[in-house]
């Protein structure tokens, strides 16, 4: 948007003469300010810290994944595990997705920008979704048919799930215009609502996990500790987000600071977790050539305490 110049002319009278004087044109801004009663919305960009909170982690995974990329892609060629493939290429995937959602942060303050911005967020969270709920999926089968089936299964159900997510955001973000990804306007309850619903599901799925680990049947999920560990963090940060968002939704300031820091934890360390829970080991083990399905790769991981030869 071009910038306009405004120019104020001040008349002056006196008892014996009048004069005008005229100040220099000064710059509209491109951005709304706020005013002095506060009741008009502002976007505004977090700030330093919070984009270096999270550029930096995110741009040491992907030069830790650069550096090892050549071994790995090494591995994987010989292995011919076409799960392990399918996942590393998800992970790059996201891994670029989320460097540039985290690098261009800018965008949620310039204008003409919120377009991109909101596309840029809508594919962002869909590859890194979609990658947490076909992995856990996959993990939490109970049938062992062929890995290719499975995969495909997994990826279709998957797929599906993402999709709806993504047509509810278009939904929101495109047909009614909230903010969902725009920090502004932070109690517009619409968009508050939406996130509720959004981390309250994901609060249900791994608490359900982590209930099912400690009934009778816990035999029917992985028994790999890592494994434990992994859900139970995502089951804090979900957890906390949810929290965050019903604050935020009342107008309460901690809520919104609360849930921004979720959105750093999950966008500079989520992929990192993942890749050590579920991928680092098939990537340090130097006996590589295994079968051509990932659940060999599993059980010899230690997934999986069922006997499914």
């Amino acid at each position: 948007m071009m910038a306009k110049n405004l120019e104020a002319t001040i008349n002056v009278t006196t008892a014996s003469e009048s004069f005008s004087v005229s100040l220099p044109p000064i710059a509209e801004l491109p951005f709304p300010v706020k005013s002095i009663g506060g009741n008009e919305s502002v976007r505004q960009c977090h700030g330093v810290l919070y984009d270096a909170a999270l550029v930096v982690p995110t741009v040491l995974f992907v030069l830790y994944l650069v550096v090892h990329s050549k071994k790995n892609l090494t591995k994987l060629c010989n292995g011919r595990s076409y799960i392990m493939i399918s996942y590393y290429a998800l992970l790059w995937l996201a891994c670029v997705l989320n460097l540039a959602w985290c690098s261009l942060q800018g965008w949620q303050c310039s204008a003409g920008k919120e377009v991109a911005w909101n596309l840029l967020s809508l594919f962002t969270v869909a590859a890194m979704l979609y990658l947490e709920i076909s992995l856990m999926a996959f993990l939490l089968q109970e049938s062992y048919a062929s890995g290719l089936e499975t995969l495909a299964r997994t990826f279709i159900i998957s797929g599906i799930i993402v999709g709806v997510d993504m047509l509810l955001k278009v939904i929101y973000v495109f047909g009614f215009g909230f903010p969902l990804f725009i920090d502004v306007d932070s109690t517009h309850r619409m968009k508050w609502g939406f996130w509720i619903i959004h981390e309250l599901l994901l609060t249900a799925v791994y608490g359900f996990i982590l209930f099912v680990h400690f009934s009778k049947w816990r035999e029917k999920l992985p028994s790999r500790p890592a494994f434990y560990h992994y859900v139970v963090v995502m089951f804090v940060v979900s957890a906390v987000a949810f929290f965050g968002c019903a604050l935020a939704g009342t107008g309460a300031a901690f809520g919104i600071w609360l849930y921004n820091l979720t959105v750093i934890c999950y966008h500079s360390l989520y992929l990192p977790l993942l890749y050590a829970t579920f991928l680092a080991d098939f990537f340090q083990e130097e006996n590589f050539l295994l079968d051509n399905a990932y659940y060999s790769e599993m059980k010899d991981a230690g997934f999986f305490d069922a006997d499914w030869e």
